[in-house]
């Protein structure tokens, strides 16, 4: 998935991208917004490590959600997989 990611972005350079971080409720809400950042921040790290010219400072923007923002209850272990994600938003710099 990241590397047809990073291929699409690399065709689309003139976009910019937020990558939107997102957990399960378990665990203290502070816990899941850093856990949440941190999985946001690799998603950008791995891009701008591929290819560093395509990704220059500010074209990423990482936003931390935590356990705010489930897609689905959180009322099973199948649940709470599919709420821990990475959302990869893309829009024009203009």
């Amino acid at each position: 998935t990241l590397k047809t990611l990073l291929a699409d972005l690399v065709v689309a350079g003139g976009t910019l991208v937020e990558v939107h971080g997102h957990t399960d409720d378990q665990g203290t809400p502070d816990g899941n917004m850093k856990l949440s950042e941190s999985r946001a921040f690799a998603v950008k790290a791995w891009l701008e490590k591929q290819s560093p010219t395509n990704f220059p400072e500010g074209r990423v923007k990482v936003l931390a959600h935590g356990q705010t923002e489930p897609v689905v209850p959180n009322s099973s272990a199948e649940n709470r997989a599919k709420n821990r994600r990475v959302v990869i938003i893309m829009g024009t710099s203009s």
